[in-house]
């Protein structure tokens, strides 16, 4: 096994092998995430607002149309990493409340799982945009001062 500078890891007394290796590109990782989870984020307001992709469009002021604005503009916005704290502070909130009301609607029994009630995307992105919202834009970002 080569050491941490060749970019192989350790052994562990245990056997197990440390993936120390990776720790190079937790900045790059980190940015593709918010990238990522921006965009999706982004076409899944383009989907309510706009009507893409989908039968379905929300009345214009309602709780699904305001909750397809914050979509539309966090998703940008964390996307390219401009203000990223407080967007994605404002996205996680909405996820939670999306959740919640949309999916689990306080319902007890099977359908307090997101695997049933099919809140799996909104609880993801409630806790990666938390996490975003904690460390801020990163590298790749219009938020030169994070």
């Amino acid at each position: 096994m080569l050491d941490n500078q060749g970019g192989i890891s350790k052994v562990r007394p245990s056997g197990a092998i440390q993936m120390n290796f990776l720790s190079k590109y937790t900045d790059t990782t980190y940015a593709v995430l918010r990238v990522v989870a921006g965009s999706i984020f982004l076409i899944h307001g383009v989907q309510k607002i706009f009507g893409v992709l989908t039968e379905h469009q929300p009345a214009i002021g309602s709780q699904l149309w305001i909750g397809g604005m914050i979509e539309l503009i966090c998703g940008l916005l964390i996307a390219i990493g401009f203000q990223t704290r407080w967007v994605a502070f404002l996205a996680s909130g909405t996820m939670a409340v999306g959740y919640i009301q949309f999916h689990w609607k306080f319902q007890f029994g099977p359908e307090f799982f997101p695997a049933v009630n099919g809140g799996d995307a909104a609880i993801l992105y409630s806790i990666i945009f938390l996490y975003i919202a904690c460390r801020g834009a990163g590298k790749w970002s219009l938020d030169k001062t994070e």
